[in-house]
């Protein structure tokens, strides 16, 4: 069962020295985002980010990074079979915020996606089409600048 929480993670890694965002392009639409979903059963949303990412993107292996983003998202813009599960009282779905530093480019596309790109800061800024994405973008990227991450697992 779906609970209300969704989890949104940003791949980055270093390529020559310069940091590059994973950037992906949904099926359903011309919609660039991040790798995103719901909990299922009793997640939390960490474990939620990590199947995600595996589920997506096939992502494995990376350092984890929780980032203070947070976001809500009404609840009415997600499909019925969501939806029914959480109830007429549920209005809105709590968004958490995680990074994933990888190795090299060890993404292979889910049926979700179209395509990914690895962009610089500015040019994902620049493609990303929702606020709650573009807000952990600069979070991330402020972070990264200043030295001040804090590792997960």
């Amino acid at each position: 069962m779906r609970k209300p929480i969704q989890a949104l993670v940003l791949p980055f890694m270093y390529v020559n020295n310069i940091v590059k965002y994973a950037v992906f392009k949904r099926s359903n639409g011309d919609i660039w985002q991040f790798i995103s979903g719901g909990s299922e059963d009793e997640e939390n949303p960490f474990e939620t980010a990590k199947r995600e990412c595996e589920e997506e993107a096939a992502i494995t292996n990376g350092k984890f990074f929780k980032l203070d983003s947070f976001s809500t998202i009404p609840a009415s813009i997600f499909p019925i079979r969501h939806t029914s599960n959480w109830g007429e009282d549920c209005f809105v779905i709590f968004e958490y915020k995680f990074a994933v530093l990888l190795n090299d480019d060890c993404i292979k596309l889910s049926e979700e996606h179209l395509e990914y790109k690895w962009l610089s800061y500015l040019d994902a800024i620049n493609i990303l089409t929702f606020d709650s994405n573009k807000t952990a973008l600069t979070e991330l990227n402020d972070r990264i600048d200043k030295g001040k991450m804090i590792e997960l697992y």
